[in-house]
This record gives C-alpha cells, sequence and structure tokens, in this order.
C-alpha cells in the first residue's frame, strides 16, 4: 500500500453498539450524509488522520447479520464486497457480547481485514464480566481493542490497530468458523464447483462464503450465481444434510457459529457475579464445571463401555452359532476325519479367521452407536473442552484431544483429522501418540480376554480401565513430546459449543454404520487375506511322522487316560501343536520366545501379535488358528476355554496392555507417514510405541508375578 494513499474504514456493528458515537469521535466535524446509490439508505461518511495517514470513515448502517434479509443488512454486505474497504471495524457491545460477536463470525467468513472494538467495556466490567482480551483476540484471530464511546475512551487506540491491520492486510489470518464433517464437506464440494463455473464470482468474494451462503439459501447470492448446474448441487446438498441432520443447513450453522462463540466466550469471559443462562448454559454450568466436568465425562465413558457389553453379548452368541454352524456345513463336505487342504483353508483359515473377527461386530457398532450420540446430541465436544484443561498443561489443547476422540474409532482417520491442528508441532505430537488411544480394532481383543479371565461384575471396569489407560498414556506421550522433541508454544484455538440437540435416528444410525462398515470391509479384505495368509504360515511346511517326543508322551497319555476318546483328543492336540511347532509361524515364534517369556507370553501369543501388525483384529483369529483342532465348530468361546487352560489373568492383562501401545498396525504407519511426509516419523512411531509396550508390558508382569497378583 502506497504510505500517501488514503485507507478507507468500514463501521459495522449491532444496533444500539454505539457506533455512531464512535463514528463521530473518530471524524468530529469532518463528515457528511449521501445515500448509497440505488437505494435510500443513508451512508455516513468522514475524515480522520492517523500520523500522517489520511483515513475515511464510512459509517454503514447497524445490522445483526450479513444475512441480507432487510435492506440495511444488504447495503452494509454489498458495500463490504463491492467496495472492498482496507479494514472492516466491528463496534461489539461488550456487556452483551455473545449475541453482538455472531455478526463478527461472518465478516470472518467473509474474509476482510477485521478489527473489533469491544465497546461499553465499563458497562460490561459493572455488570461482573472479565475479559480476557489477548487470549479472545488469539481465538478469533483478530485484533481487539477495548473503548468506551461515550467518554471518548481508547478512540486513538482503536483507529491505529484499524490502520495497521489495513496496512498489513496481506499478513491477516483470522480463525476459520467449521461446521462438522458433513456440512463442510457439502461446502467444498459447492465452492470447487463455483470456482470452475463463475470465477468471476470468486474475484469479488471469498469461494468459502459464497458456497456457504448458497447452503444458506441467500437468495442474493443464488441470483448472482445464476447456473443451474451449481444451483441443482447446492439443492441436493441441502437434501442430504436435511436427512443426515434432521434440520435445514441454515439453522444448524447458525447454531455452530453460536457454538464457535460460546467455545471463545467460555475461554476468555469470566463472571464475577451470577447472570441469566439459556438452557444449553445451565447443562453446562454442571457438565463443564472445574470439579465435576472431567468425573462426569470418566462416568459417561463408563457407562458407554457397559452398554457396549451388556447389550452385545446376546448378538455375539447368535453370530458365534451361525459361524460354528457355517463351518460344520463345509466341513460336511468331505467324509468324517479327512485331511484336506482345501477343507482346512475354508473351515480355519477363512471361516475361523473372518468369523472370529466378525463375532465381535455388535460390540463395535454398539460402541460407535454410542459416540455417534455423544457427538450429535453435542456432548463429545464438551468432553473435548473439559479435556482442554488438562491438554494444555502438556502443551496442546482440547483440539488435539478431538482427533484422539476419533481414534476411538479408528487411528487411521483420526490421524488425518490432525490436518485441522495449525502447529506442525501439534500435529506431529497428536499423530504419534494417536495410536496409544483404545481404536475400534482393539475392541475384539479386549471382548476376547476379559470374559475369559474376569468375572462378569468386571467386564466394564477392566475395558474402561483399559481405555483410561490409553488415554493417559497419550497425554503423558504428548507431554514427553513437548519438551523434548516439539518444544515451543502451543496455538490458542476456539473450542466450538454448539448447543445441545435431539440427534436426529437417521444421523445416529449413518455414523454408526460409516465406521461399522469399515471394521466390516476391512474383515472381508485385509484381515481375510492376513487369515489366509496366518493359516498358511501355521500349517506349512508340513511334518510327516511325530518326533520321539511326541510319541513317547503320547504313550504315557493313553497309560493314564481316564476313558477311551481322551488318548485320541490328546494325541490330536499333540499332533497339532508338534506341526504348529514346526511351521512358518512357530519357528518364528520360537525365535522371538525368550524376549516374550519377560512379558509373560509364549510363542503362540508372538506369532499372533506378528500377525496383528496388518490390523489389531487379526490377533483374534490369529489365536484362533494356533489353538485350531481342525474341527468346524471352533468359536471364540472355545478359543477363550483354550486361553483360560494356557494363561494367568496377569498374562492376559498383559496381552491388552502390549496391544494397547505396541507395534501400530501398518495402516496407521501408512497413513503417519502421509500426513507427516516423512517415513522417520513413521518408523519413529512404531519402533518407539513397540519399545514402550515391551518395557511397561515387560515391568507389569515381573511386578505382578513378585506379588502375587494374577498369577494362579
Amino acid at each position: 500500500m502506497n504510505n500517501h494513499s488514503t485507507i478507507t474504514i468500514a463501521l459495522t456493528g449491532n444496533p444500539n453498539s454505539g457506533k455512531t458515537t464512535i463514528f463521530n469521535n473518530l471524524t468530529g466535524q469532518h463528515q457528511h450524509v449521501g445515500n448509497y446509490p440505488g437505494v435510500t439508505v443513508e451512508l455516513k461518511e468522514g475524515r480522520a488522520r492517523c500520523d500522517a495517514r489520511d483515513v475515511r470513515v464510512v459509517d454503514l448502517p447497524g445490522t445483526y447479520s450479513l444475512t441480507a434479509h432487510t435492506l440495511d443488512e444488504r447495503v452494509a454486505r454489498d458495500f463490504i464486497i463491492e467496495r472492498q474497504p482496507d479494514v472492516v471495524v466491528d463496534i461489539v457491545d461488550a456487556s452483551n457480547i455473545e449475541r453482538n460477536l455472531y455478526l463478527t463470525t461472518q465478516l470472518i467468513e467473509l474474509g476482510v481485514p477485521l478489527v473489533v472494538a469491544l465497546n461499553m467495556s465499563d458497562v460490561a466490567r459493572a455488570t461482573g464480566i472479565e475479559f480476557d482480551l489477548e487470549k479472545l483476540s488469539q481465538l478469533l484471530g483478530v485484533p481487539i481493542v477495548p473503548t468506551v464511546a461515550h467518554k471518548n475512551q481508547g478512540t486513538q487506540e482503536l483507529l491505529a490497530a484499524a490502520v495497521t491491520t489495513a496496512e498489513k492486510r496481506d499478513s491477516y489470518h483470522p480463525v476459520p468458523v467449521h461446521y462438522g464433517p458433513e456440512i463442510d464437506s457439502e461446502i467444498e464440494k459447492i465452492e470447487t464447483l463455483v470456482r470452475q463455473t463463475r470465477p468471476d464470482l470468486v474475484e469479488q468474494a471469498p469461494g468459502r462464503w459464497l458456497a456457504t451462503r448458497l447452503l444458506e439459501n441467500d437468495q442474493d447470492v443464488r441470483q448472482k450465481v445464476e447456473a443451474d448446474g451449481i444451483l441443482s448441487a447446492v439443492d441436493e446438498s441441502t437434501t442430504h444434510l436435511e436427512r443426515m441432520l434432521g434440520d435445514h443447513p441454515e439453522i444448524v450453522m447458525a447454531d455452530r457459529r453460536y457454538g464457535f462463540i460460546s467455545g471463545a466466550c467460555q475461554e476468555s469471559i469470566r463472571s464475577t457475579i451470577e447472570w441469566r443462562h439459556n438452557l444449553s448454559d445451565q447443562i453446562d454450568a454442571i457438565l463443564t464445571h472445574r470439579v465435576l466436568g472431567l468425573p462426569i465425562f470418566l462416568v459417561l465413558m463408563y457407562g458407554v463401555f457397559e452398554f457396549t457389553f451388556t447389550l452385545g453379548d446376546p448378538p455375539m452368541r447368535w453370530i458365534e452359532l451361525g459361524a460354528s454352524w457355517l463351518g460344520g456345513l463345509v466341513s460336511g463336505w468331505w467324509p468324517a476325519g479327512a485331511e484336506n487342504p482345501l477343507k482346512s483353508l475354508l473351515v480355519d483359515g477363512i471361516i475361523g479367521g473372518v468369523g472370529g473377527v466378525i463375532v465381535f461386530l455388535p460390540n463395535i457398532l454398539l460402541l460407535f452407536l454410542a459416540i455417534a450420540v455423544l457427538e450429535d446430541t453435542g456432548y463429545m465436544a464438551r468432553g473435548a473442552f473439559i479435556m482442554d484443561r488438562l491438554m494444555h498443561r502438556i502443551g496442546l489443547h482440547g483440539k488435539s484431544f478431538v482427533p484422539m476422540l476419533i481414534g476411538f474409532g479408528c487411528s487411521v482417520p483420526a490421524i488425518m483429522a490432525t490436518r485441522t491442528l495449525e502447529s506442525r508441532r501439534d500435529r506431529l505430537t497428536t499423530m504419534l501418540v494417536i495410536p496409544l488411544i483404545s481404536c475400534g480394532a482393539r475392541l475384539p481383543i479386549y471382548a476376547l480376554i476379559i470374559p475369559a479371565f474376569f468375572p462378569s461384575r468386571w467386564h466394564g471396569p477392566m475395558l474402561w480401565i483399559i481405555y483410561v489407560i490409553g488415554i493417559a498414556m497419550a497425554i503423558g506421550g504428548a507431554r514427553l513430546l513437548r519438551v523434548t522433541l516439539f518444544r515451543g508454544p502451543s496455538t490458542p484455538f476456539v473450542m466450538e459449543l454448539p448447543p445441545y440437540r435431539m440427534p436426529p435416528l437417521r444421523s445416529v444410525l449413518t455414523h454408526m454404520w460409516q465406521r461399522g462398515w469399515l471394521y466390516v470391509r476391512k474383515a472381508g479384505t485385509i484381515i481375510l487375506a492376513v487369515s489366509i495368509v496366518m493359516w498358511f504360515i501355521t500349517s506349512y511346511p508340513k511334518k510327516y511322522g511325530p518326533d520321539s517326543h511326541y510319541a513317547a508322551a503320547e504313550r504315557h497319555r493313553e497309560q493314564t487316560a481316564t476313558s477311551p476318546a481322551q488318548p485320541t483328543a490328546r494325541a490330536e492336540q499333540s499332533r497339532q501343536g508338534e506341526q504348529l511347532a514346526y511351521s512358518v509361524a512357530g519357528r518364528v515364534g520360537h525365535a522371538i520366545e525368550p524376549a516374550l517369556k519377560l512379558m509373560g507370553f509364549d510363542w503362540r501369543i508372538g506369532t499372533a501379535l506378528i500377525g496383528a501388525f496388518a490390523a489389531k483384529e487379526v490377533f483374534v483369529a490369529q489365536m484362533g488358528i494356533v489353538y485350531s483342532l481342525g474341527d468346524a465348530d471352533q468359536t471364540s468361546a472355545a478359543l477363550r476355554d483354550k486361553l483360560q487352560a494356557n494363561y494367568s489373568p496377569l498374562t492376559a492383562f498383559c496381552i491388552m496392555l502390549f496391544c494397547l501401545i505396541g507395534a501400530p498396525c501398518m495402516a496407521t504407519v501408512a497413513v503417519t507417514r502421509s500426513e507427516s511426509d516423512s517415513w522417520g516419523w513413521a518408523l519413529l512411531q512404531w519402533g518407539g510405541l513397540t519399545l514402550l509396550a515391551f518395557v511397561v508390558t515387560t515391568m507389569v508382569y515381573q511386578v505382578g508375578r513378585l506379588v502375587g497378583i494374577g498369577v494362579g
């Protein structure tokens, strides 16, 4: 900008916010009134000086929003878009800040250089409202200047801030308002279409803002677009969002803006006296309470896990019966007792492997259902807000906890969700610790082991404990990374708190099924492939003829058997055990067994852990394969019996602990490499977490064995 050019400032704000008084303070007697071209609305214009700069000040009509429902709103918006002032000054009534900031969010969306004048700040202080203006300015991404217009306080500071912002407009970066994945996805589609079809409009206003206005059914913008392809796409998006969200996008987007505002105010404003709350505020007074908030959050998570186990048990049994029936049907295609590689592949490899994972689908769907309800009601945002206080202490903030919450479903989308973090340090820190959050893929492991080793009254508590351990280790890991590899201040942001809503049934069920389908698709692809590979390496090379050790053992069992059938069954188990030990998987498992014994594991567990690198759920299938007797009815109930017979509760807990901490799956490693753009960070994540899992699990097992906990 030329130092001798005139700077144009546009004043906007809600009616009765003190805008006219500030205009008079800035311009004095140097002002005149004229009509906006084509309408009868008057615009005041005046002159001011800031150091050696000439400043033109335009007082726009008072408006509550830029929706253009009224003539005043249309004139204010058209002036900002068409005349493109160097800077807009938004006059905000500090005593009614949340309502006034709605216009501020729309100006932020419009992308204009913006300064907020926090007027009537004396009235706000008198009513017990205290502001952290530096924090609020950081959260919104715009300068904020306190003013008292009727006393002419803050006028020169406001003018100086406006001039500085105009001169540095190229470095102006306000904080964007996000509307959730469904709406943001549709906005992105429409924005791309507008850029391709009407690039002339994008030169006047930001493409995202145009897409937002189209979704909100802004008739002014619809008329300007005049492109059937764009409008039909907008109508399709609107219909889709109405089905998903249960409301018109305009209503939901307004709620999300107020959530953005509410989150910013929660972080930066403190009321020293009691004041009137709306329903969401009244609920938040309890659910986000500084003392009660965290215990309530943990209790709700505990309730989610109890819900998952209690309702999931009957359908799990039905699936087990179905898998057993299918295995028997396929096995019946061959004569009884016949040895056939194809039979073994179908029954043990495919039905046993994939079926052993699909059986946990009810638990997965119920967990995702509960999370979807918490998200769509607005409570999950409060969970992130509650955790924000703790996250600040480790150098992150609540926004980093959002990907961690997604990590309860799957680490892959959770790592991709770190794209919303502004700082690369925050992104990498969050990315590296996300695998410590128990994803849905680990739930089958917990669902197999917990009922096998712990009484029913401990099922929910044990699941809750393992999830809390993961959260605690993720937080501790993030703290360690922020004081070592990623030193530096965390980036402030607005924790959006949308109003509580009754979630539409369609939306909740859709979110549940989308996440559940990812699990089913994985079972039908990667888990199927890995199950076949693991069947092969646990079956080959074939060993013909038992070793003398097994032959002697079989003779001893025949002599000590208590029933005629017992020697045959035991001999078959011995033969299969010998074959498995001779296979590729058995040899690898035996090779690493000395290290595994420190954690209480044997080569069988080690073999299953190797397969779990492809996908955590595969661990269940592999344990089924390594303990399979070749019968078609080997369901998870039988596998639990085998685990009980061979391992202690302490070892069972250590299995869950190692699977929680160590060896992220190959999909997680791949997406970490993609999002960090470095194999170094991906390998550090895999190697570091695996080493941590070995150290922690070894300590737990050795201490537990020493004091005699869970060894019986």
